[in-house]
């Protein structure tokens, strides 16, 4: 059996990492990440328009706040009631299903001068550990086309056509196209000593980001550690019949080829009963196609980061930011920074 050492810096001498999505699978890998390092950047996709999100953005013609908050209270650092306050949805009257913590970005974005800045307030009122980034402040929307040629606009809405016209996703595209990056997200992605894609909806959440201008120069220039985390199941109405070597392929159609080299798989067994739950919507878990993956320049590595709660397969928060630190620290080279944090960069073979 493989043994492997684990040796914890303190978390202000933590790597620079910087996590590139957005959805639930993003801020749930966060709360892992925290707990070692306090270099945190996470570069949040906007393109969001279902939901309470959805209704902001059509109300108040701002970006969708859904996946920033997420992260931010995934991050946050504040007393038990703040945090219950952030999560708390209305259930009755106009405001039946919306979340709080949307509210107060949305009023914080009234009373700022930008989004970003908006971010950058409620950052600090969380107290939260590392940075959340909007990938960028423009008005996006999400289009998809399918093989057989049909289109449709709106991030909530692919689910639903894809499940209609019965056959994959082809492309997506930001509309408008290549908007540009925020600056902070770029310099985080220079800076970082661990780029982390993932995990999330391949199409609605990670490829996204890859559309923004700037982004995928950024991720290609960067000598840090590259790895993209894949989802655990194939996901309904997205990526159905998809193996790891398609989500990868994918993620190149969209940006460029070799984009990273290292991809971190679930190795865990699924309990045959959820499995069996997760067949009857057409989702199963991910197969880890290492040869194809090669042939397309990936390593894969399986590590035992799944966990099953409320009877949904999700990544153990502790236990993926566990597997990606290690990871880093045995394919990085630590370059000492005297009085400045230390900084790393892959080992070259």
């Amino acid at each position: 059996m493989e043994h492997r050492y684990e040796y914890r810096l303190p978390r202000a001498r933590g790597p620079r990492i910087a996590v590139i999505g957005g959805g639930h699978g993003l801020s749930n890998m966060l709360r892992g990440l925290k707990q070692y390092t306090e270099n945190l950047s996470a570069i949040v996709t906007v393109a969001d328009d279902g939901g309470g999100s959805g209704m902001l953005r059509q109300d108040l013609g701002m970006p969708s706040p859904g996946d920033i908050r997420n992260c931010m209270e995934a991050l946050a650092n504040t007393e038990p009631l703040m945090s219950e306050l952030m999560h708390y949805r209305f259930t009755e009257g106009s405001l039946a299903g919306q979340s709080f913590g949307n509210l107060f970005l949305a009023a914080l974005n009234g009373i700022s001068p930008s989004f970003d800045a908006a971010v950058r307030r409620m950052s600090e009122v969380l107290a939260i550990t590392g940075r959340v980034l909007p990938v960028t402040t423009a008005d996006v929307q999400l289009e998809a086309e399918f093989e057989n040629g049909a289109t449709v606009i709106g991030e909530s809405k692919i689910f639903y056509c894809k499940k209609k016209e019965d056959c994959r996703i082809r492309r997506v595209r930001l509309i408008p196209e290549y908007p540009k990056a925020l600056p902070d997200a770029l310099a985080a992605i220079r800076e970082a000593d661990m780029i982390v894609l993932g995990p999330g909806s391949l199409y609605t959440s990670i490829i996204p980001n890859l559309l923004v201008d700037g982004i995928v120069d950024a991720i290609r220039t960067s000598d840090a550690l590259k790895v993209y985390v894949c989802n655990i199941m194939t996901q309904e109405g997205e990526t159905e019949g998809y193996t790891v070597s398609d989500h990868i392929a994918a993620l190149f159609h969209h940006s460029a080829q070799g984009l990273f080299d290292l991809c971190l798989a679930n190795s865990s067994p699924i309990p045959k009963g959820v499995a069996a739950r997760y067949a009857e919507e057409g989702a199963e878990p991910l197969l880890a196609d290492e040869e194809l993956c090669a042939q397309l320049g990936v390593e894969v590595v399986s590590r035992p980061v799944a966990t099953v709660a409320d009877g949904y397969v999700r990544h153990h928060p502790d236990h993926l930011a566990r597997e990606l630190i290690l990871l880093h620290a045995e394919r990085s080279v630590r370059i000492a920074g005297g009085g400045r944090a230390d900084s790393y960069r892959m080992e070259k073979k």
